[in-house]
């Protein structure tokens, strides 16, 4: 197929898992606005930031002030995580770009996968914080992250399993991926970067539910919430579907499928880097050493991961270097 198509099909993939990852952060925000400790609500926002890598409105999000004061300060972050045009990490921007690979690539995907795509982007268009603030802002939010799962849903019933259908799984997974590590060594930074430094349960039961994972989480273990354990399981578990060891794996699928592509070089060294990083979290996650410097070598890894597919598969030489 055509690369720029494979592109467009790609970056798809990426810009809805975002918007779906932020969207699901947003609404377990919203929902600790109604009766969580000021200290909490505020882990949550710097969580999110982190997890972004952007400076929040005003620089930082701080933790003092009465309840007027920090419903006020949510306002105008979630405005700025949900609605702004000038984020390009905001859940309308990653919409937008979104709308317009499937746009460029309507040939390759069902009239179902487009109609639900182009239908929630038009409703988001024309909301805005206001008017979501007035009402139900978890629903707002609920509703959004359930879009974008009936969107994952409809690919997989109505899309050919082609290489169209590969590209797409590709970049729904690679930005899984990413966003897994990404959030876990958010989670870590926020507590390292406290004041406190201290251990809240809740702040570890909060990101179970970030990745559906907490009642396979009790299922396991038990009612009591570890770090270690927590890490173990949002690492390593192969059957959790939001794991970093899931979509690692669904990677290697996705590229064993599609190839080495026409610059066979960077493919080798793509399917090495995919091999390593499922080595690094089946064979060397440890059992009870330090996770965190294991956890930052796999994120960088997975970052890299976007570049080797890039030049392997969209912009590689018309000749490969003798």
């Amino acid at each position: 197929m055509l690369s720029r198509s494979a592109q467009s099909l790609y970056w798809l993939g990426r810009y809805l898992e975002r918007a779906g990852n932020l969207s699901r952060l947003l609404q377990l925000q919203s929902e600790s606005l109604v009766d969580r400790p000021v200290r909490e609500i505020h882990f949550g926002w710097n969580r999110i930031y982190k997890f972004v890598r952007r400076d929040p409105p005003g620089g930082e999000v701080q933790l003092f002030g009465d309840e007027d004061f920090v419903l006020a300060d949510s306002f105008a972050l979630a405005d700025d995580l949900t609605f702004e045009r000038a984020n390009p990490s905001s859940v309308f921007s990653c919409f937008a770009q979104g709308r317009e690979n499937a746009r460029h690539t309507r040939h390759c995907i069902s009239p179902e996968v487009w109609t639900c795509l182009n239908t929630t982007y038009l409703r988001l268009q024309q909301q805005n914080i206001a008017a979501v603030w007035q009402w139900e802002p978890t629903a707002f939010y609920q509703g959004l992250s359930t879009d974008i799962e009936t969107f994952g849903g409809l690919a997989e019933t109505t899309m050919y399993h082609d290489e169209r259908w590969s590209f797409l799984q590709l970049g729904r997974n690679v930005e899984r991926a990413q966003n897994a590590a990404a959030l876990l060594l958010a989670q870590i930074d926020t507590i390292t970067s406290s004041s406190s430094q201290e251990f809240h349960e809740e702040d570890w039961t909060s990101l179970l539910r970030v990745f559906y994972a907490l009642e396979v989480y009790n299922h396991a273990y038990s009612v009591a919430v570890l770090p270690d354990r927590v890490m173990d399981l949002l690492v390593s578990d192969p059957l959790l579907p939001e794991s970093l060891g899931r979509s690692s794996a669904l990677i290697g699928s996705a590229i064993a499928a599609i190839g080495s592509g026409p610059y066979s070089r960077s493919g080798r060294a793509l399917q090495r880097l995919v091999g390593r990083l499922s080595s690094m979290i089946n064979y060397e996650w440890p059992d009870e050493e330090e996770r965190v410097p294991l956890l930052r070598e796999i994120s960088e890894g997975a970052d890299e991961l976007h570049f080797l597919i890039t030049e392997a598969y969209f912009d590689y030489p018309i000749q490969e270097p003798v």
